[in-house]
């Protein structure tokens, strides 16, 4: 791991990120759920290259469909030593979609993207509407399909959600962002 974080800084950041942007600005409303019921396994990988991401996140997908739901729900597989750059990132990531069909875990488990640079395709790379999925890591986020199905039956304007983050973001802007990510 570079020498600038320990694999505690990084889960540190990474839960204040989640606390913070995810569930404090309730840009995903299922995650509270699992965060306080301790469900969230946090994976500091050390690994700096696709194909030893890809063996290590083989593992974690493993795990997470032998795991009890009520233990670990979800994973977020962070990998602060690879792909500072978020094409490259969207390159690991396809290979990381392409894993779940040769596990067969493909409708089962599924892979959400968050990455320190993310952009969506058509905006630019200060639009505020990328930091619904702008985190202090590139993160693989290893999620179970019947969980989501259950959040989503629970949460009956699931499809709103987008445009709803992008609202709360473009309200607060880069400024009230960053304030707000600050704040412990």
């Amino acid at each position: 791991m570079k020498d600038r974080s320990t694999r505690e800084d990084v889960i540190a950041a990474t839960e204040h990120w989640l606390t913070r942007a995810v569930i404090g600005l309730n840009l995903c409303p299922f995650a509270k759920s699992v965060h306080v019921k301790g469900q969230i396994r946090y994976v500091v990988s050390e690994a700096r290259t696709v194909e030893d991401v890809v063996v290590e996140l083989t593992d974690e997908l493993r795990l997470l469909h032998e795991s009890d739901p009520n233990a670990i729900d979800t994973t977020l597989f962070i990998t602060p030593d690879a792909f500072a750059d978020f094409a490259d990132y969207n390159d690991a990531l396809f290979f990381a979609e392409r894993l779940l069909g040769e596990l067969k875990l493909a409708g089962e488990l599924q892979i959400a993207s968050f990455h320190p640079q993310y952009q969506f395709d058509g905006t630019e790379p200060d639009d505020i509407d990328n930091y619904t999925n702008r985190a202090p890591f590139p993160i693989f986020h290893l999620l179970r399909e019947a969980s989501i199905d259950r959040a989503v039956a629970a949460f009956p304007d699931a499809s709103d959600i987008y445009e709803r983050n992008i609202e709360t973001l473009r309200r607060l802007g880069h400024d009230g962002f960053k304030a707000w990510m600050n704040k412990r």
